[in-house]
């Protein structure tokens, strides 16, 4: 063989060789790009799960807010209950010095009756009023500890002690007498 011939040789084979490199390089970045396709569908599902997994724990901490948020306005609304229960009995004081004295007219009962008038509307504006004994015999709102014989069955007859609710939360019940 002459030189020119193996020469030709030697490019053919060495054509065939790059060929060969080049068909198993394509091969590898075919590989390649399938094995980052399925990386990438990976990842996608992986954010797909964080996003919900953030969007989860932002709606529960959303949701521990607003039942905080409710707890405290609760225990501001019956903040006052203990204070609220220690006026009741000032207050039911002076309903007795009113009555005890009878029909008479004097200052001295104007000034009681102003300072009863005057601790009700205090207490009304912090959500205290009493409890209704017009509309019938009510056991969530009312005590029984006695029986009226001339009021008609699941009446109130006498009013012995008012009682009171803050924001609608019982305080005290009505000490009533009831018809049979």
């Amino acid at each position: 063989m002459t030189n020119e011939q193996k020469d030709l040789a030697q490019e053919k084979t060495d054509l065939d060789a790059e060929q060969t490199q080049a068909n198993e390089q394509n091969e590898a970045s075919t590989v390649s790009v399938d094995e980052l396709q399925a990386q990438l569908s990976k990842l996608e599902d992986a954010l797909k799960l964080e996003k919900a997994r953030a969007a989860n724990a932002m709606y529960e901490a959303e949701k521990v807010k607003e039942r905080l948020e409710r707890e405290a306005d609760t225990a501001k609304k019956f903040a006052l209950e203990k204070f609220a229960k220690s006026l009741l009995e000032p207050v039911d004081n002076l309903e007795r010095a009113i009555l005890a004295t009878g029909n008479e007219e004097s200052p001295l009962l104007e000034g009681v009756q102003l300072t009863l008038k005057s601790l009700l509307s205090a207490l009304e504006k912090q959500g205290i009023v009493a409890v209704d004994t017009n509309n019938g015999f009510n056991a969530d709102f009312h005590q029984a500890v006695g029986i009226a014989p001339e009021t008609q069955a699941g009446e109130i007859g006498n009013v012995l002690q008012k009682g009171y609710t803050l924001a609608g939360r019982l305080l005290r019940p009505a000490m009533v007498t009831v018809g049979q």
